[in-house]
């Protein structure tokens, strides 16, 4: 497993196990099985609704929990400097820990202008020592910058869409030059068209790999924090299973220019629902 070390010096695997729709009640079967494969990061949300799922796969795993790597974000109902604080102690009763090791606002609502508070509530449950890392989701270069205008914690990551038809080049200069890493949600694109975009399927022929595994790879090359989600344990070995190749600069280059600039959820300056 490829680890990355975060801007505050943290250690964070590079490929995780995201949980997004996946039912509370299959939650913990899901995530043990992805823990016995050997993912050791579980990206969860408050709004996911099943971080009482996750918490129990972690209770009954054997692996220690210090070698674990959990992500949880707080909704957009609960922004705000207070209901941030309050929402944060709420996830960690549901997963059962004393700490998770990366807190998230999950996505800027612009409309509500609260995200500057809420990451002022982040800071403080990372001085307090609640947390291990502090970041973001969804942010556009504008929120980011404003945070480091305002803020005095540089966030650690900024978890994004991202995968071959929508590559987020400019955000990801902006954040590396600032020293945040992108992590990519929804990395194979929801298993929609792009893995099956014949420059996808023709390396993946030639590696003797499927389609998901070779754009999982891309990203990992491309340095970037990958959460695959699947709830078929065939899938979540086989999305584990990418550290035994390598794509050349050729069919890098080749996967970049497949990128259409087009998503599958909403663009960040629009999604204010609560």
């Amino acid at each position: 497993m490829n680890e990355v070390t975060l801007n505050n010096g943290v250690k964070m695997p590079q490929l995780g196990f995201g949980v997004w729709q996946v039912e509370d009640e299959q939650a913990a079967t899901i995530v043990s099985k992805a823990i016995d494969v050997g993912y050791r990061s579980i990206d969860t949300a408050m709004i996911y609704k099943n971080e009482c799922g996750v918490g129990e796969a972690i209770k009954n795993s054997s692996v220690p929990r210090e070698n674990l790597f959990i992500t949880t974000k707080v909704w957009n109902s609960d922004q705000g400097y207070d209901n941030t604080l309050r929402a944060f102690d709420e996830s960690l009763e549901k997963l059962g820990l004393d700490y998770v090791d990366l807190y998230l606002v999950h996505w800027p609502t612009p409309q509500f202008n609260q995200y500057v508070n809420t990451y002022k509530a982040l800071e403080k449950l990372y001085h307090d020592g609640k947390v291990r890392a502090i970041g973001v989701c969804n942010f556009e270069i504008e929120h980011l910058q404003r945070l480091l205008n305002e803020c005095e914690v540089v966030p650690v990551l900024n978890q994004v869409e991202c995968h071959p038809y929508l590559s987020q080049i400019e955000l990801k200069e902006f954040c590396s030059k600032h020293d945040i890493f992108v992590e990519a949600w929804s990395p194979l694109e929801q298993g929609g068209e792009v893995l099956k975009d014949e420059v996808i399927k023709k390396i993946a022929r030639s590696r003797d790999k499927s389609p998901a595994q070779v754009v999982l790879r891309w990203h990992i090359q491309n340095n970037t924090i990958v959460i695959p989600k699947s709830v078929t344990p065939s899938r979540i070995e086989e999305n584990f299973n990418i550290f035994d190749f390598e794509l050349t600069a050729i069919e890098m280059s080749s996967i970049d220019r497949i990128n259409i600039n087009r998503r599958r959820g909403k663009h960040p300056n629009e999604m204010n629902s609560r």
